[in-house]
C-alpha cells in the first residue's frame, strides 16, 4: 500500500530557506514535513568555507551549518523526509505532491525552497577545484583573493557586476569572453569598460581550468579562441564562472507564473499566485542569492503561512 503523509505545511528544498521555514513553522505548532530533494542540504553542502553567515566569527563549513540548521529544525519538531517531488496537484487544497517512490503528501500549505543551481562550463577541471580557485559566486568567495589575480567566465549583467565586484578586493580581474561583444545592460558594460582594474578578453573561451601547487588550487585557465582557434593561457589565483543560474522549477511549469524560470512572488511577501503556496530562497530570488538572504526568506514564508492558516481557521469556524 502507498504511504501517505498528512501535513498543515510541507515545505520542499532544505537549504538555508527551506529549514528556516521549517524552524519557524515547528515553533508555530504546525509539524512541518520537509521533503529534502535530491541535494539535502542545499547548495551549501558543496561549499567549504563559508565567512559571511552572521552569527561565526571563525570561518566554518557549508555541510557543516546545513547540519546545524537540519538538528535545529528537528529539534523543534519538523519531520525530514528523503523524497524527491515527481507530481504536484496544485488545483485545490489540500494540495497534493507524489514522490518517486509513490509517497503521497497532502498538504494545506506547501512552501516551495527548491533553490536555484549554477551553471557550470562542463570543461575540464572545473569540478575537481571547485572551493580550490573555482566559484561561481563572487560575493560569497570574492573575499578570499584579496590582492590576488581573479578572472571572470561570462558575458552578461552577472559576468560584469561579478567582475566590478571583485574590483573591491582584487587590483587584477580579467573578464573572459567567447564573443566580441557583450550582452550585459550598457550602464554596466560602461562602468566595465571606464574601470582601470578590468581587462577583457574578447573571443576566448575556457579549455580547462588547470591546478597546481601544495595543496592544490587553481593557477590558471587554458583558453581558446573562439574565431582562429589558438590556444593560450591565463594564469588566475580564482576563476568565477559567471554564465547564469537554473532555478529549479520544472515542476511548476504551467502551474505558477514565473519570470525567466523563477517563482513570481507577491512583493514584500512570499505569497504565489495560488492562496496556500508560497516560495523563498533562490527559487525566486534572481539578484541576491545569498545564504542569509534565503534564510530570511524562509522565515518570512513560515510568518506568512501561519497567517494564511489561522485566517483560514477562522473563515471555517464562522461557517460552521
Amino acid at each position: 500500500m502507498t504511504a501517505t503523509h498528512s501535513t498543515r505545511m510541507l515545505i520542499l528544498g532544505s537549504g538555508p530557506a527551506g529549514l528556516s521555514a521549517a524552524i519557524y513553522g515547528a515553533r508555530a505548532g504546525l509539524a512541518p514535513i520537509v521533503v529534502q530533494g535530491m541535494q539535502p542540504g542545499g547548495q551549501l553542502t558543496i561549499t567549504t568555507d563559508v565567512e559571511n553567515y552572521p552569527g561565526f566569527k571563525d570561518v566554518i563549513q557549508g555541510p557543516w551549518l546545513m547540519e546545524q540548521m537540519q538538528a535545529q529544525a528537528e529539534h523543534v519538531g519538523a519531520q525530514m523526509m528523503y523524497d524527491q517531488i515527481v507530481d504536484v496537484d496544485l488545483s485545490q487544497r489540500p494540495f497534493r505532491l507524489t514522490g518517486d517512490g509513490g509517497v503521497v503528501y497532502v498538504a494545506d500549505t506547501l512552501v516551495i525552497c527548491t533553490g536555484a543551481q549554477a551553471k557550470w562550463l562542463g570543461v575540464e577541471g572545473e569540478e575537481h577545484l571547485q572551493g580550490k580557485g573555482v566559484s561561481a559566486c563572487a560575493t560569497c568567495d570574492g573575499f578570499f583573493y584579496r590582492g590576488k589575480k581573479v578572472v571572470v567566465i561570462g558575458g552578461g549583467n552577472t559576468a560584469v557586476e561579478e567582475a566590478l565586484y571583485l574590483t573591491n578586493h582584487s587590483h587584477d580581474v580579467t573578464l573572459i569572453h567567447r564573443r566580441d561583444t557583450l550582452r550585459a545592460e550598457k550602464i554596466l558594460q560602461e562602468r566595465l569598460h571606464a574601470h582601470p582594474n578590468i581587462k577583457v578578453l574578447w573571443n576566448k573561451a575556457v579549455d580547462k581550468f588547470a591546478g597546481g601547487g601544495t595543496p592544490e588550487g587553481l593557477v590558471g585557465v587554458d583558453l581558446i579562441d573562439t574565431v582562429t582557434g589558438e590556444k593560450s593561457h591565463e594564469p588566475t589565483d580564482g576563476g568565477f564562472v559567471a554564465i547564469g543560474h537554473h532555478p529549479a522549477t520544472e515542476l511548476f511549469t504551467g502551474k505558477l507564473p514565473m519570470d525567466e524560470g523563477y517563482l513570481l512572488v507577491e512583493k514584500g511577501t512570499t505569497r504565489t499566485s495560488i492562496p496556500g503556496v508560497f516560495a523563498a530562497g533562490d527559487v525566486t530570488d534572481k539578484i541576491y542569492r545569498q545564504a542569509v538572504t534565503a534564510a530570511g526568506m524562509g522565515c518570512m514564508a513560515a510568518l506568512d503561512v501561519e497567517k494564511f492558516l489561522a485566517e483560514a481557521d477562522f473563515e471555517a469556524m464562522v461557517e460552521a
